[in-house]
């Protein structure tokens, strides 16, 4: 298949020719001139061209060569791409090219080799040789098509044309014929006939024969033989190669006017002597109703055993006029033996004035041995009537049911239907018309499923569901078939018959739900069906998407009876509805009976008993009740139901049982209470048994232990504020543990008649079938009317019957205008602990049901060996983590995709994650060109990554995507990968792959700093109005450092009153907790918060950390009447930081000008993280920070934060004298009863020193002397936890560090204290001199003194981890050694170990904490509408800390600017080695976006500059839409 590109000029005159290259050899050039699809005018621009090549076998394919002779007037040619297909190897090579062959074009050459980008497999088939021999008689030819069906041992193959370029069939010839078909075994029998068109139909066949290669096993005799030998396999069995040749006689007219005017024959080859002809009557009954007739050609196909006769025309009964009402017809059909009959299908092809046809049954004698079978059928083939299908497959009732249904005349059709549906699988079929420019078709369009068994014959699709006017652009439309255990689909055929005005089609996709498969089957297409499109064929094979198979639990058939009483006015013509429930509160979607009005005026008449028969999920083996109920429509809406009949099968074709549901009420508006839902509990059960005699069993039984009807008392508040009252339809479902209500509206309020007003308590009664617990509700409005906003207080639900109250806290409105503008509430009872996750479930049910869809990643794709991945699978089970995914899809035309995109993660040892899908969020239907999408995923940690596969499951040559960067995070390695990828995922672009692996060594690996997982949950107090709107931020303070403030999402419901929220998130690894800090942003309509307490768990360590407040964050409630809280962890009942009062002295200098009016603030830092921002307002002195004053500021109630390190002290350069000349800082712990001070003497003034207005100060406290020589370590040595992992000898280590090596040190052991025991943490102490930061550890093994040991014996100690700490300073070094040290006298036999961590004291890091430059070096990309007019800002991150957000400004300078390069001093404490920063602007001018291209850091003292690279937008419009980004340094 060779297509054509479709940019301008693609076309081509020149002759075309290609060569393949296998493993066995090449093929000669073979020039492309006849093709097979004859487009007349071939290598067109935007079509396909099929070629058929017949060469030796030359293996599987490796490249080809393909290319033109340059000559014509349009000589040069743009090739899209070359598909190979090769039937008998079972493979499709795909060839991309994407390029010009063209002198004048790209690189000249006008033929290129390409290489396979992909080879799937297909069904493989083999070659048949078939001659056919007309008979040498007078008119013995023919004109008309001809087709062959060869059947074998293992199945049939399809129906196959036999057609050729010359004239076909005449008299006395022979033609040869070869053909590629499924491999059936050895053959039984042939299928030949012609559809009687063209001039002359009649055809004298005189014989046909069949030649095929197959391959026999042979010995490995001696013997020489001739035959080519093969091997397959194993190199012992070797195969021969031999023909096989079949003869069929014949010897008869195929002739509508000779012989027995049949124009199908089948016949059996010459030494077939096991089967025999056999001859079928058939009888077809017409029904007896109005309009059962038909004037449509019927056609037929029985099923046997092991084979069929094909589908055969119903042409010579005995009725002169075919089909009429209540008449039976007879037909021979002869066909080979098909032994026990198992199945038949029957359809019409809808032509004639009068197509429509009511088949009563179909009853077919066996003329050998006298058998007759049954068929019953008693439905429509009709296109406007019943299910609208054309066809049915019938299969044949066991006696047994046959005699009980024929004293009963009325109840056969449902009594049998049910039977046969459970052997039949109803499949819905959806067709989508593409989105294209005239993609629709008026043609008449058909569809052929094959499944691994047989294949459903032709289903002409009528009778669309969903439109009218049927395949029109961009429509999906419905239609449903039956069939009888056809097996799990391969594919299906599709096409149409290219009539009426417009009959090109584009088709895009076919999707076929099984439900009684349990099975959702995409099939995409994605082309033109068009003569003048494409490759010109108007029929298509489709295969199922293996990625877009979606798995749930089968559904089974039920046959539901209903009872319309019969008193006066008891019928309706409202829409029925009926929902059926098992135990534990299972049940089924909600079920409409009747499929259209017209249905609806037919059924549920007085004393009407209708039967229907459903596919439901299967509710288990218990229906505790039905819900049925009717939407109240119509003109006779009214209804008197009398019962409710269910039947189902028993398992394993036992019989069935009835359950009979008694209701004997009115369900109207107008008649008792009003209600038109009803609840039904059960009351006998009827079982048949098919006994082993072939009897039926009857037994009755009588339901003890149904459940009761409870009366249930609804009591709904409407809040007390401002136009809270609503006058929309209210509707209420409530859920117990037993099952639930369904949707109820509530219509008649007992206590007021205008409904829902503020401030009012409306009550209603529903009666429901007992629900056990109820623990939820779900309430909406359909806001309708003219005030429809509404805002619920609470809802009080009442069991009447048990007396028991249960309570809904809702304090939200529920409005489309405010808060989060949802106008459905899912409320749980107050108290309630169990799984919320419900509230926003992802997995959309694939019908809705409680039973919800498993979207099967992976298991149910492995069936048949289907290729799943481009890995293989070891998918093992082990701890997940987050991977947290960025995609950034190229700016090209269309690079977006609305596919959905998967990613896999390999570790080593071809261990990879699941399939991880990446769900965009609501409201975002693609991928976007040039957009950025971030994804959070939780899969198994697969150790170090290796690779990553990118995928999307878009089949069609439409869903193309450009990828242009991947960003792969892992918090808990503390890594970020960043793949530049500029790379298609398309079927018909760049190399034809959907899916791409990308190996880690093309990635760019970028330090992030490793975090940890943590469980957060968050209890809102129950306290009236204790929910929110408004945003919550959360910073957490640990011992070894703190994290940035995070927004918690609101998703929706979280942060209601008597909640509790958890959340997963990531957090550096900063433990022992000590503090963290909560703020809301008080936005929102409802921006107060009752915080009761959060519970923090480490899921790495399962240290659980509680912080309580209990009280209000909001500006006008509470005690604190604040929106910010800090609060102290609690571990194991003791509080990590004590209260405190710091008292805060601020000198300002004894300058000229030195005093202020602007604001200032500072933030003190500790120990235990820091204040936040404390703004110094309330001073001893009336007018603050004069010259030369002292002013004290008092902070009460203040978590302590121990020692203090540094303060960072700014103002807002306000007022007529904002320059500030600060002496220093005091702060007074009163607690710990220590002064902190923190010493400045220098200006905070635009105008003076360096203009900054906001400095750093070190705690002068910590100034002492430099470190004395020597110190004293302390070694811990953790023996690992296995059973040879001791040693009684001795052990000696090393250090090695920045400032030298240290001496030897033995770790002494001892019979009486014994060290170095399995899994013991040991403890020595030595003083040594101070070798600086510890890089390397030597560690030895040597006997005890005095001890001898022989070599023989291999003594081993097996060490897990060192850690050592320097006594002075508290600094700890750990070594992850996990070795085993081998005993030796020698002492050059050690093992030495790199630092992995070092955990700095804070003793420590207050030492380096001194004034440094930093040049900031900012670089704007070169791109158009780079540069930016907004403030732009900077936060720079070390390991001693941040620099806090910093303006980058300079005066009389057009900052940011495309191409340029900015320059910046900052003089901040010394931050130690920087590790990020985060660049942000304020979106304040007009042309705010920008392209940053990268920050260059520079300290000054050491002239250490680090590098971080962006190449990103800061663009609300562009990419994902920030305007803030975090960078990390490029070593």
């Amino acid at each position: 298949m060779v297509k054509t590109g479709s940019v301008p000029g693609a076309s081509s005159d020149s002759k075309v020719f290609i060569k393949l290259y296998g493993e066995k050899g090449d093929t000669s050039k073979q020039p492309l001139v006849v093709s097979d699809n004859d487009l007349r005018n071939y290598f067109e621009q935007g079509r396909v061209d099929v070629f058929i090549i017949e060469t030796m076998d030359i293996g599987k394919l490796n490249r080809l060569l393909i290319g033109h002779d340059n000559v014509g007037l349009r000589a040069g040619w743009f090739l899209d791409s070359v598909q190979v297909k090769v039937p008998t190897h079972g493979k499709v090579y795909m060839f991309p090219a994407h390029r010009w062959l063209c002198r004048d074009e790209s690189d000249g050459k006008t033929e290129i080799e390409i290489y396979p980008s992909e080879i799937t497999e297909i069904e493989k088939l083999i070659n048949y040789e078939v001659e056919v021999h007309t008979g040498d008689i007078s008119g013995a030819g023919t004109d008309a098509k001809v087709f062959i069906q060869i059947y074998g041992e293992h199945g049939k193959t399809e129906l196959i044309s036999l057609r050729s370029r010359s004239d076909n069939f005449e008299r006395g010839a022979t033609e040869l014929y070869k053909i590629e078909a499924m491999n059936v075994g050895k053959l039984i029998k042939l299928r030949i006939g012609h559809d009687g068109s063209g001039v002359a139909p009649g055809w004298f066949l005189e014989s046909v024969t069949i030649n095929r290669l197959n391959f026999r096993a042979v010995e490995d005799d001696k013997k020489k033989k001739k035959k080519k030998k093969k091997v397959e396999g194993d190199a012992d069995a070797k195969q021969e190669e031999i023909m096989e040749t079949y003869t069929f006689n014949c010897q008869r007219w195929l002739a509508s006017d000779e012989g027995d005017r049949e124009l199908v024959v089948e016949l059996l080859p010459e030494d077939a002597d096991d089967l025999e002809e056999n001859s079928y009557m058939v009888h077809v009954f017409t029904g007896n109703v109005m309009g059962a007739g038909t004037d449509a050609n019927v056609f037929i196909n029985i099923y046997g055993e092991t084979t069929d006769t094909g589908e055969r025309r119903l042409k010579n009964s005995n009725q002169f006029n075919k089909f009429e009402r209540g008449q039976e017809d007879i037909f021979l059909v002869k066909a080979i033996d098909l032994g026990v009959l198992k199945k038949l299908r029957i359809r019409h092809d809808n032509s004639g004035g009068y197509a429509a046809w009511f088949l009563d049954r179909v009853e077919i004698a066996d003329g050998k041995d006298d058998t007759t079978y049954f068929f019953p059928c008693e439905r429509w083939l009709a296109v406007d009537e019943d299910d609208g299908q054309t066809a049915r497959e019938l299969v044949p009732v066991d006696e047994a049911f046959l005699k009980k249904d024929l004293d009963t005349d009325e109840q056969s059709q449902a009594t049998l239907g049910l039977e046969q549906k459970a052997q039949s699988t109803t499949y819905t079929m959806r067709v989508k018309t593409g989105e294209k420019k005239n993609a629709g078709t008026d043609a008449n369009v058909f569809i052929i499923l094959f499944g691994e068994k047989d294949d459903t014959g032709i289903v002409n699709l009528k009778a669309s569901k969903t439109h009218k006017n049927k395949f029109e652009k961009g429509n999906i439309d419905e239609f449903t078939v039956e069939a009888v255990d056809i097996g799990a689909l391969k594919k299906i055929r599709i096409g149409h018959d290219n009539r009426g005005g417009c009959a090109g089609w584009f088709l895009d996709w076919v999707e076929i739900d099984a439900p009684s498969l349990g099975q959702l089957l995409r099939f995409p297409c994605g082309r033109w069906l068009d003569k003048s499109e494409d490759d010109g064929y108007i029929v298509r094979d489709l295969f199922p998407a293996d990625l877009q198979t979606k798995d749930y639990v089968p559904f089974v058939p039920y046959e539901i009876t209903v009872y319309t009483s019969d008193i006066y006015g008891a019928g309706t013509d409202a829409d029925v509805f009926i929902v059926l429930y098992g135990r534990d509160g299972i049940c089924t979607h909600q079920k409409s009976l009747c499929v259209n009005k017209r249905e609806r005026r037919m059924y549920f008449a007085r004393d009407a008993v209708n039967k229907f028969i459903v596919e439901l999920e299967d509710v288990g083996e218990c229906i505790e009740k039905v819900r049925i109920g009717h939407d109240g429509r119509g003109i006779n809406s009214g209804w008197h139901l009398d019962r409710v009949d269910i039947r189902r099968l028993l398992p394993k074709g036992k019989g069935s049982e009835t359950i009979t549901f008694p209701c004997e009420r009115w369900l109207a508006k107008s008649e008792d209470d009003g209600e038109i839902i009803r609840e039904l509990v059960p009351l006998e059960i009827i079982q048949k048994k098919l006994l082993k005699d072939g009897t039926l069993k009857h037994t009755e039984t009588t339901v003890e232990d149904a459940l009761e009807t409870h009366t249930y008392k609804i009591s709904v508040y409407t809040g007390d504020v401002y136009r809270a009252g609503t006058d929309a339809n209210v509707f209420l479902t409530i859920y117990g543990d037993l099952g639930d209500t369904g949707e109820r509206k509530l219509s008649k309020s007992e206590s007021h008649t205008n409904k829902f007003e503020r401030d009012q308590v409306d009550t209603f009664t529903i009666e429901a079938v007992d629900l056990g617990q109820v623990f939820k509700i779900k309430i909406r409005h359909d806001n309708s009317m003219a005030s429809p906003d509404w805002y619920l207080e609470k809802v009080e639900v009442i069991d009447v019957d048990l007396e028991e109250n249960y309570l809904f806290m809702c304090e939200r409105w529920l409005s489309k205008a405010k808060e989060d503008k949802r106008i459905e509430r899912i409320l749980f009872v107050k108290g309630y602990e169990g799984d919320r996750t419900s509230v926003h479930s992802s997995s959309k049910s694939l019908h809705g049901s409680s039973l919800s869809l498993r979207n099967v990643n992976n298991s149910a794709l492995t069936k048949k060996g289907k290729r799943k991945s481009m890995i293989e699978d070891t998918i093992e089970e082990g701890p997940t983590i987050p991977y947290h995914i960025t995609i950034t899809t190229g700016l090209e035309r269309e690079a977006g995709t609305n596919s959905r995109a998967y990613v896999i993660i390999m570790g080593p040892l071809k261990i990879h994650t699941s399939r991880m899908w990446l769900e965009l969020p609501e409201g975002k239907k693609g991928f976007v060109p040039g957009s950025m999408e971030k994804f959070q995923v939780m899969g198994m940690d697969v150790g170090e990554i290796k690779k990553i596969e990118l995928g999307h499951d878009g089949a069609t040559p439409e869903s193309c995507w450009l990828v242009e960067e991947i960003e792969v995070s892992v918090p808990t390695k503390g890594i970020m990968y960043v793949f530049q990828c500029k790379c298609w995922l398309a079927k018909d672009r760049g190399d034809g792959l959907t899916a791409q692996v990308f190996s880690i060594l093309d990635a760019e690996n970028v330090q992030i700093g490793q975090k940890v997982p943590y469980e957060i949950t968050m209890v809102t107090g129950d306290t009236p109005n204790g929910g929110t709107d408004a945003n919550i931020y959360m910073s957490v303070f640990g011992a070894n450092g703190s994290t940035e403030e995070t927004l918690l999402d609101k998703n929706g419901d979280r942060f209601e009153r008597g909640q509790e929220d958890t959340f997963n998130m990531v957090i550096a690894d900063i433990a022992p907790l000590r503090k963290i800090r909560i703020r809301t942003d008080a936005k929102g309509n409802r921006p107060d918060w009752f915080l009761d307490k959060v519970i923090m768990l480490n899921q790495s360590t399962e240290e659980m950390t509680t912080f309580t407040y209990n009280d209000w964050l909001s500006k006008t409630r509470g005690t604190k009447r604040s929106t910010i809280c800090e609060l102290a962890a609690v571990i194991d009942g003791e509080e990590m930081v004590e209260k405190t009062t710091y008292i805060i002295s601020v000198k300002t200098s004894d300058v000229s000008g030195a005093g202020t009016d602007a604001n200032v603030s500072l933030i003190i830092f500790g120990e235990h993280g820091d204040t936040g921002t404390l703004a110094l307002k309330q001073s001893n002195n009336s007018n603050k920070f004069e010259r030369k004053c002292m002013d004290i500021f008092k902070f009460m109630d203040m978590l302590s934060l121990g020692h203090l390190s540094k303060v960072r002290v700014w103002h807002d350069n306000k007022g007529p004298a904002a320059g500030w000349h600060l002496e220093f800082i005091e702060v007074k712990d009163e607690t710990m009863e220590e002064t902190f001070r923190f010493p400045c003497d220098r200006w905070l003034a635009k105008s003076e020193d360096d203009g900054q207005i906001i400095r750093e100060l070190p705690c002068a406290n910590n100034d002492f002397l430099d470190l004395s020589e020597r110190t004293r370590y302390e070694i811990l040595t953790v023996t690992s936890d296995r059973d040879d992992a001791e040693t009684k000898e001795n052990v000696w280590v090393m250090f090695e560090g920045k400032k030298g090596r240290s001496k030897e040190f033995t770790l002494e052991n001892s019979s009486k204290k014994k060290k170095f025991l399995r899994g013991a943490r040991d403890k020595f102490e030595f003083s040594s001199k101070n070798v600086g930061d510890i890089a390397t550890i030597c560690v030895g093994h040597c006997p005890r003194d005095g001890r001898k040991f022989t070599s023989k014996n291999d003594v081993e100690w097996h060490v897990k981890e060192i850690i050592v700490t320097e006594k002075e300073l508290g600094n700890k070094y750990v070594f992850q050694c996990n070795a085993k040290i081998t005993l030796s006298h020698k002492r050059d036999e050690f093992k030495a170990f790199e630092c992995s961590k070092i955990i700095e004291s804070f003793t420590s890091k207050v030492r380096s904490l001194v004034p440094v430059k930093y040049e900031i070096i900012v670089i704007t990309g070169d791109v158009k509408g780079a540069g930016t007019d907004a403030n732009v800002s900077i936060t720079i991150y070390g390991t001693n800390g941040d620099t806090g957000n910093r303006m980058l400004k300079q005066k009389f300078r057009n900052l940011f600017e495309r191409g340029h390069t900015d320059r910046f001093i900052l003089e901040v404490l010394d931050l130690g080695e920087l590790h990020k920063v985060k660049i942000e602007h304020d979106s304040s001018s007009a042309n705010a976006g920008w392209m940053l291209e990268r920050v260059e850091i520079t300290n000054t003292a050491t002239g250490v500059s680090t590098i971080f690279p962006c190449g990103k937008w800061l663009d609300k419009k562009k990419g994902d839409g920030l305007t803030f980004r975090e960078l990390f340094p490029k070593y």
